[in-house]
């Protein structure tokens, strides 16, 4: 699950905190980000809980409208289609989930019951559930992308969501796009046939990712302060010490990832930094952050200094 993407943006938010706040040793940054991987793990975890704990509140909100109108002496009772969508019942009983569950429990939706609360009241409201519930033919398939659905458009952009996050995890905010686009794969993945076996993703895809991340910062932080002096010789009027701090722990990494790991592309490491910069950094500055580095990618080439 934890792929290079994640441990990129990782790296560059490790360097930027060390050009904030310089004065922690190598290792204990690399402890630091090994911290922070396992916590989106957790992450990802936790946001898989909380489809289930959606589902369980609707079965609570159920069987009050079920009495309600068995007092009125309604004999047709509402629908269960919701509360017994199929994915998300066989999500709850997940082996793996359960036994985070079992294993975090300081990690429970119920500490944010208003969370839980507002997310179902505008999934109930919603044209999805609606339709969903309307439809007289049922599948797995059906119960299945409707959660695909719903959590895309009311869970992954979700401010209440965010405010909780930040309750429990200093990471969390930080990891949520990437950490959501993984929770809607596995949604797509699950297969009825699985039962409660159906796998979840791993922490790492390979140990190949996992030595990336460790290798990806301790190449950036040795090699800062030549890397600091490509830069330099690159912007031309600017200042170095003007520049904004995330802008140059996004080169930072980059220069590193660039002229130290020979086995990656140069195209695939600009995109990937590239992409980090739309995510943290204005227009102008991903503008610049690309030009500077395609720059110092040609003097490089020019000089025989890098030769993938």
């Amino acid at each position: 699950m934890i792929n290079r993407e994640l441990i990129r943006i990782k790296a560059v938010q490790l360097v930027y905190a060390d050009l904030l706040n310089e004065g922690k040793n190598l290792e204990d940054i690399v402890r630091e980000m090994e911290e922070s991987l396992a916590q989106a793990y957790h992450l990802y975890h936790h946001m898989l809980c909380l489809i289930c704990e959606v589902t369980d509140y609707a079965a609570q909100q159920y069987e009050i409208a079920c009495q309600q109108a068995q007092d009125r002496g309604i004999k047709r009772l509402p629908s269960d289609k919701f509360v017994e969508n199929r994915f998300a019942l066989q999500l709850e009983g997940n082996d793996r989930l359960e036994a985070f569950t079992r294993d975090h429990k300081e990690l429970r939706w119920t500490d944010h019951e208003d969370v839980v609360h507002s997310i179902y009241d505008t999934i109930a409201a919603s044209p999805e559930y609606a339709a969903y519930m309307a439809d007289e033919t049922s599948s797995y398939e059906a119960d299945r992308e409707l959660w695909r659905t719903l959590y895309k458009r009311y869970i992954a952009d979700n401010d209440m969501v965010d405010d909780a996050l930040e309750e429990w995890s200093i990471y969390w905010n930080c990891d949520r796009v990437v950490i959501d686009t993984f929770v809607i794969k596995t949604i797509k993945r699950f297969d009825e046939a699985n039962g409660n076996k159906q796998p979840l993703m791993e922490q790492y895809n390979n140990n190949a990712d996992h030595s990336f991340g460790r290798e990806l910062l301790v190449q950036t932080l040795r090699n800062s302060e030549e890397n600091r002096e490509l830069i330099t010789a690159h912007i031309r009027n600017w200042d170095f010490s003007r520049l904004a701090k995330m802008d140059v722990a996004i080169m930072l990494t980059a220069l590193a990832e660039i002229t130290n790991m020979p086995d990656i592309a140069v195209n695939v490491s600009l995109n990937e930094y590239i992409n980090i910069a739309k995510l943290y950094c204005a227009p102008k500055s991903v503008r610049f952050i690309n030009g500077t580095l395609d720059n110092i990618v040609k003097n490089l080439r020019a000089h025989g200094k890098l030769l993938k």
